[in-house]
């Protein structure tokens, strides 16, 4: 940069060829104006505007506006969104997700789907199903209290393992725990575990950081698919007749 300056500046001296950067010639005004406030402070003004009025006329150079670009922090912004968690997520980012984790979690649907749709085929509610499908709630509630908890362990990661988050990871636990002792009702117990899965995803979402969006959309298919299927089991539960699985696979 020092070198084009200094190159602009000798042409200019030679006479060999007008000046052409107008950036160099404003760097020049500016420092001939500086030098002049600082020698003469009283006639400075009057001095730097004939100046600038004789040499603008010299070489037609008319008032020139300059565009200041600012920097762009939407890249740093994006990749610490990405850091903590908070970036956005759609059904679009189920596309990113591994092939693994995206089989892996939906084929976790088939026994929450597997209960309804059999008692529906039957028009009749079984309670071994029903629990079956309770308890098998119950542990996937207490698996995503143990994820966020091995989330948290790992040095370097966003979600640090303090009280707020080991201790959020404890309470889907005893959730589950609490709707294996409703083995008698199996509505309360099948209710504890919806609220289970929304605390769970209410914290994977908004309270705690760190999880890609893509893993962010799967659970929120997730869990409302098997909460649709609870749903659905206590509803069967209410309009059809109850019976034993022993009857029907005799």
């Amino acid at each position: 940069m020092l070198h084009w300056i200094r190159l602009k500046m000798l042409r200019f001296a030679s006479g060999r060829r007008l000046l052409s950067g107008v950036p160099v010639w404003r760097c020049i005004q500016e420092s001939t104006t500086k030098h002049h406030l600082q020698c003469h402070p009283q006639t400075s003004s009057a001095f730097s505007t004939c100046r600038f009025i004789s040499t603008n006329r010299l070489l037609g150079i008319g008032p020139v506006s300059w565009q200041v670009s600012r920097p762009c922090h939407r890249d740093a912004r994006d990749a610490s969104e990405r850091v903590h968690g908070k970036e956005g997520f759609g059904m679009k980012a189920l596309a990113q997700a591994p092939k693994p984790a995206l089989y892996l979690g939906f084929s976790g649907l088939i026994p929450f789907l597997s209960a309804p749709l059999l008692m529906a085929a039957t028009q009749s509610f079984y309670p071994e199903v029903a629990y079956a499908q309770m308890v098998y709630g119950a542990s996937i509630v207490s698996f995503l209290g143990g994820a966020r908890w091995g989330f948290a362990l790992p040095p370097g990661s966003p979600a640090s393992p303090d009280w707020t988050n080991l201790g959020n990871s404890v309470v889907p636990s005893l959730l589950a725990w609490l709707a294996l002792l409703c083995r008698d009702n199996i509505a309360e117990g099948a209710l504890v575990v919806i609220m289970g899965l929304g605390l769970s995803l209410h914290y994977d979402l908004t309270l705690l950081p760190g999880y890609p969006g893509w893993f962010k959309a799967m659970r929120t298919v997730l869990t409302l698919v098997a909460t649709f299927s609870l749903v659905a089991t206590l509803a069967l539960k209410r309009f059809c007749a109850e019976r034993k699985i022993k009857d029907v696979l005799k």
